[in-house]
């Protein structure tokens, strides 16, 4: 009787622990879906306005969420040749989201942005270049293989955009 507790504690414990660390299967379980830029090509557009120009995106290089109930988050990176410095140094990907995010103790309402990362900040702008709040960003020197614009689940809940290895966490 006391070898088969053991055996019950041993197997909640080994299956507590896979769930925890295993961010891809919590992703999976609650049914939101990071999508890949094949997935998000089919959904972007070829150019976006912004700041009064309309600039050619970088499908190759975007990135998304389709969430459980059908909502969607796409971002794409932007080709700012055509800005001036200023814009384009705070203006590197555009960013769509249906639904409210937040990004630390900021929200973000659904609609369209310009985002960047500059030095250590995240940088949300609207669609005519107007700062709407910047947040902390981190360094994740572990990334296998980072890419100009990716979406990962984060191991602690919500996820991670990142531009190469830097990145901000977000949530619904």
């Amino acid at each position: 009787m006391r070898f088969q507790t053991i055996m019950k504690f041993a197997g909640v414990s080994v299956l507590a622990w896979a769930v925890m660390v295993s961010p891809v299967r919590s992703l999976a379980q609650s049914g939101d879906t990071v999508l890949k830029p094949a997935d998000t090509q089919k959904l972007l557009p070829a150019s976006v306005y912004y700041k009064a120009q309309s600039a050619p995106t970088q499908l190759r290089n975007s990135t998304g969420i389709k969430f459980a109930d059908g909502y969607y988050l796409l971002s794409t990176m932007v080709d700012t040749s055509g800005y001036s410095s200023d814009v384009a140094s705070k203006y590197q990907a555009y960013f769509i989201t249906e639904i409210p995010l937040k990004f630390g103790s900021d929200n973000l309402p659904a609609g369209v942005y310009g985002v960047g990362f500059v030095a250590d900040k995240f940088v949300v702008t609207d669609v005519g270049a107007h700062d709407i709040f910047s947040v902390g960003t981190s360094t994740d020197d572990a990334l296998k293989r980072p890419m100009p614009l990716q979406i990962m689940a984060d191991p602690g809940g919500g996820f991670r955009l990142y531009a190469g290895r830097k990145f901000v966490k977000f949530a619904r």
